[in-house]
């Protein structure tokens, strides 16, 4: 049984993913900083079912002195991580100008020094396994702009750039590396948002509509399957049209 590592993979959009890939056979190693009761409920039916499974590790990724060890410790007891789905973030919105600093710190520090560190120590393994796949979750916003998330668009910008360039340092050992662009989904990462802007939304929208969590869910299940295995460097974008 293949292992993914999920980050963020407690609720929302993160536990979407566990789940979407436990029914397709992997193991998904659900990184969080708690159990929720949702995450407890995915893993019992998993049980049940037989099929796949979704294990809940514990780890703060605030913590960035200590994700180096955290990759020794997964791969001694799970064994290689065939995926990684770089899935954590914060959506903290703001005007920059009236930003504090720590908030800015903060965004930039999970939602971009964080996964790069875990890239870095999951990928060193990969190298030497001569496979792996590796999907990091940007936004339309990181491209396409949004009042108020400048903070956060830069850091969604930025996971574009890094998986470009390290696509380019892990194919020669035929690992790939991809991004998903998600627009606005219905998760605790956009309940801020009031019902007449998501109408706004999505009236704005090809398909008039908003993005759902199991569309994301499919596309990170592809991605990681052998149907993918000669994509690499690229951002698949999940937003109903958006940005058409």
């Amino acid at each position: 049984m293949a292992n993914v590592l999920v980050t963020g993979g407690s609720r929302g959009l993160g536990l979407g993913i566990a789940r979407r890939l436990a029914k397709s056979g992997y193991r998904v190693i659900a990184l969080a900083r708690r159990e929720s009761e949702e995450l407890s409920q995915a893993m019992a039916e998993c049980r049940a079912t037989g099929t796949g499974e979704i294990v809940f590790e514990a780890f703060d990724l605030a913590e960035t002195d200590k994700i180096h060890a955290l990759a020794t410790r997964l791969r001694k007891h799970f064994g290689p991580i065939y995926g990684l789905v770089n899935n954590a973030g914060i959506g903290t919105a703001g005007v920059l100008a009236t930003m504090p600093d720590a908030e800015i710190v903060r965004l930039i520090q999970l939602n971009t020094l964080s996964p790069i560190l875990l890239t870095k120590y999951i990928s060193r393994a990969m190298l030497a396994d001569g496979a792996g796949r590796i999907i990091n979750v940007a936004s339309i916003v990181g491209f396409s702009g949004f009042n108020g998330l400048s903070v956060y668009a830069a850091t969604k910008a930025s996971l574009i750039g890094f998986t470009r360039s390290l696509a380019r340092e892990l194919g020669r050992v035929g690992a790939t590396v991809n991004a998903i662009a998600p627009g606005f989904v219905a998760t605790e990462m956009t309940h801020d948002l009031t019902m007449e802007d998501r109408e706004k939304i999505a009236r704005r929208s090809a398909l008039r509509r908003l993005a759902e969590t199991d569309d994301i869910a499919n596309a990170v299940e592809f991605l990681l399957g052998d149907g993918a295995r000669n994509i690499t460097g690229t951002v698949m974008t999940i937003d109903a049209g958006a940005t058409a």
